[in-house]
């Protein structure tokens, strides 16, 4: 993972699902030497990105050249920087495909991990 990429990733190391992927896609990165960044929301790396703690954990955000994408646009640009993962960003990216994946990722997988990240929160301060 390279300090100054020009790939950079936000993502929420605390939320298991979300953890669990980036650290296969940061593991697969730094082994092939890939210059992709990859910030945890929850430490001072977020600064950098100009987003609150809730917005951030609400979605994936990927910087890329300037540009920043959330959500399967972000995934799209991820997977395309990545040799092994150029396939599935080219499926994904398919008009009807993006539209369908979007939908679900917006209305559906989103907001359910970002809910279950809200009741893990609760869990941890009543605890």
């Amino acid at each position: 993972m390279e300090k100054d990429a020009p790939t950079s990733v936000l993502y929420n190391a605390n939320c298991p699902v979300c953890n669990f992927e980036i650290t296969q896609y940061a593991r697969y990165a730094d082994r092939e030497g890939l210059p992709i960044r990859f910030d945890d929301l929850n430490t001072d790396a977020r600064a950098r990105w100009g987003i609150d703690a809730d917005a951030a954990a609400r979605r994936l955000y990927v910087l890329h050249e300037g540009a920043r994408t959330s959500g399967i646009p972000a995934f799209i640009v991820l997977w395309s920087q990545m040799p092994r993962y150029r396939w599935l960003a080219r499926i994904i990216g398919l008009p009807v495909v993006r539209s369908v994946a979007s939908t679900l990722y917006d209305y559906a997988l989103a907001p359910l991990i970002y809910r279950w990240h809200l009741h893990r929160l609760r869990k941890q301060r009543a605890a």
